[in-house]
This record gives structure tokens, C-alpha cells and sequence, in this order.
């Protein structure tokens, strides 16, 4: 057996050995992340769903996602996947310029990039891509040029996040090194202003801090992770949450095809305190559009909680970065790019 194949084989059984943790719920989204899932082939995508299928309640019309790099997207490969029941893509697009591509050390060139998205969007209607902006050198109208030539393909999805540069990697040593010098705090920020307004004015809502998507598009498996619903992710590495505890699987291949074949799971689990939970609904309420309920935090974990957060949350308010709409806690416009830090001070931490 192949190693392609065994790991196939012990993804569905993981499937298998792990229904009983979605008893009593639905399956709205399913996505296949990580890694370079666009190296299976159709029938091997087919398979998985199959077993998801056969051990779990899935919805009549589950959003279906595939991940893909340009490079892995032949005009073969999206022939086969459009009649496959993958109905989404999200392609890592991360930029139209060939210099900003080589900064980052990727694959693909530019024009495969393009070459990609009009062979993908004349098969599939959903589609996501993902640029990066904070690039060192990248002046606004460059930037632009990489928002204008995304929505010139009619995409209905776009993520996009700051550059982050990575320790021990070339990006890094040019940086230590002088070469490169990457952008200021307020550089990356009117890079993410510009991206936001050009969005906005092109119809698209910028659900979460870093995804935008028009009405009826927005990602439902993101949402669900933002919205703390519960979800199982199989394989090695991947990451799972009932609502009580986290779960993350060895990110050893061999070491998880042997386990599965024994009928194990091997996974670590953290038990969630209520501490954790509040922490992380601020966290990833803020980002959103949906905000922070002050009476789900009441309710879930206390009156205490809620007279914490208004308290921590005072100061953002009176600097206009935070305001209450109605029972909502919610960023600004102006506090949308300060999310994370805003959240960081509203943690509950050693308060009493």
C-alpha cells in the first residue's frame, strides 16, 4: 500500500472511530485544509466525503471547500474537481507580482496565478482567494493593483492577512540583514484601510478582521470556527473543539496511520476553564461582525465576566474603538485593525 493510500484509508477510519463525537448534530461544511490536500486525487476526495456520509448527519447541501496552491490547479485538475462534489476553492493566491511572490518564497508564478482563477472561475461560483498585504516595498498603489486585478476575475471571497516573516527563513535573514526593511505599524495599516474601502465599495462585507466576502458568501466553515461551534478536524496535526475542550492530533504521519490501524486516536486534549472560554469569545468576537454578546457572557459564564468587560472595554469606548450596540460589544471602523490588542486587555486575567 502506498503511502497516499494508507493515509486515505486512516483518515476514514479516524472518520469512523470518531461519529460518536457528533451525535445529535449536523454537518454544514466540509474542508479539506492543510497541507496540500489538492494532491488527492477525485476519487480519493470523493471517498473521504463518503465516509463522512456514511458516519455522520450531513446537511442536504454542504459547503464542500478544497484547498489549493495556483501551481497544484491544472486545467485538468479543475476539470475534475468541478465534477466532483467539491462546490468551493480557496486559492493561495498571496499576490499578483512576481517580486512579491519570490519574497515569500512560493511556488507559483503571477501568471499561473491568473492563468489559475479564469480557468477556476469558469467552472466554480464560489471561489476564495487569499493575498497578503505589509509586503517591504509595497507602496499603496501597488497594492491596489493586487485588490483591482482580484476583483477583475469576479471573485465573491477574499482573505488577506499582514505579512508576517517567519524566524530561520530567507524573508527573516534578509531583514537581519539590512536588505529588506519591512513596512511601519502605520504602513500596514493603510494597506489593510485601502484593501477594507476598496471591498466595501465593491460590495463585499468584511465579516471578519481578515475576510471579506459578498452577501452569501461568506465562509460558513470560518464562521463556524469564529462563532465557537463545535467541529472535528482528522488527520495529522489537525485541530478539534466540542465547546468543553481542545483537541490537536500527533504531527507524525507514520505515528498516526500506526495508531489509527489500532483503533487509537492520538490526540492531546486541553479541558477549556471558564477563564479560556470567555478569553477566547472575546477573542474571536471582536474580530467579527457579529460582535461580543454582553448577555451570552452573563449567561455562559457569569455576571462578573460582564462587569469585567465593560469595565476593560470603558477606555476603547471613550477613544472610539469600541462601541455597545444594543447587547453587542463591537469594534469601530477605527478599531477594526486593532482587534487582537483590544482583546488582549479585555482577557480576564487574576481579576476577582
Amino acid at each position: 500500500m502506498g503511502k497516499k493510500e494508507a493515509m486515505v484509508k486512516a483518515l476514514c477510519k479516524e472518520l469512523e472511530l470518531r461519529k460518536t463525537e457528533f451525535l445529535g448534530e449536523q454537518v454544514a461544511t466540509i474542508y479539506f485544509g492543510g497541507g496540500t490536500p489538492s494532491v488527492l486525487e477525485t476519487v480519493e476526495i470523493e471517498q473521504l466525503i463518503a465516509a463522512v456520509r456514511e458516519h455522520y448527519d450531513v446537511v442536504d447541501r454542504p459547503e464542500i471547500t478544497l484547498e489549493a496552491n495556483p501551481d497544484d490547479l491544472s486545467e485538468e485538475k479543475i476539470m475534475q474537481l468541478a465534477v466532483s462534489p467539491i462546490n468551493r476553492l480557496s486559492i493561495g493566491i498571496q499576490s499578483f507580482f512576481e517580486e512579491d511572490l519570490k519574497l515569500m518564497n512560493r511556488a507559483h508564478k503571477a501568471i499561473e496565478a491568473e492563468k489559475c482563477l479564469q480557468l477556476a472561475s469558469a467552472h466554480f461560483d464560489n471561489i476564495s482567494i487569499d493575498l497578503i498585504y505589509g509586503m517591504p516595498n509595497m507602496t499603496l498603489d501597488r497594492w491596489k493593483q493586487n485588490i483591482d486585478k482580484a476583483l477583475s476575475f469576479g471573485i465573491p471571497h477574499i482573505s488577506s492577512y499582514a505579512l508576517t516573516v517567519e524566524p530561520k527563513t530567507a524573508l527573516a535573514k534578509f531583514v537581519e540583514d539590512g536588505l529588506i526593511t519591512p513596512p511601519t505599524d502605520e504602513e500596514t495599516q493603510e494597506h489593510f484601510n485601502l484593501l477594507n474601502e476598496t471591498l466595501l465599495s465593491a460590495g463585499f462585507d468584511c465579516y471578519e478582521i481578515s475576510n471579506f466576502g459578498k452577501p452569501g458568501y461568506y465562509s460558513q466553515n470560518n464562521s463556524a470556527y469564529w462563532q465557537q461551534k463545535k467541529y472535528i478536524g482528522v488527520g495529522p496535526s489537525a485541530h478539534s473543539f466540542d465547546g468543553v475542550q481542545r483537541g490537536w492530533n500527533i504531527n507524525n504521519n507514520p505515528k498516526y496511520i500506526k495508531s489509527i490501524a489500532q483503533n487509537i486516536v492520538p490526540m492531546e486534549v486541553e479541558v477549556l476553564s471558564s477563564t479560556d472560554k470567555y478569553n477566547e469569545y472575546v477573542m474571536t468576537g471582536l474580530r467579527t461582525i457579529w460582535g461580543v454578546s454582553l448577555s451570552r457572557i452573563s449567561t455562559e459564564f457569569g455576571p462578573k465576566y460582564k462587569e469585567y468587560v465593560l469595565l476593560q472595554a470603558d477606555k476603547f469606548i471613550e477613544e472610539h474603538l469600541l462601541f455597545v450596540d444594543g447587547d453587542i460589544l463591537k469594534t469601530t471602523k477605527k478599531g477594526m485593525f486593532l482587534a487582537d490588542g483590544i482583546a488582549a486587555d479585555l482577557f480576564m486575567v487574576n481579576w476577582k
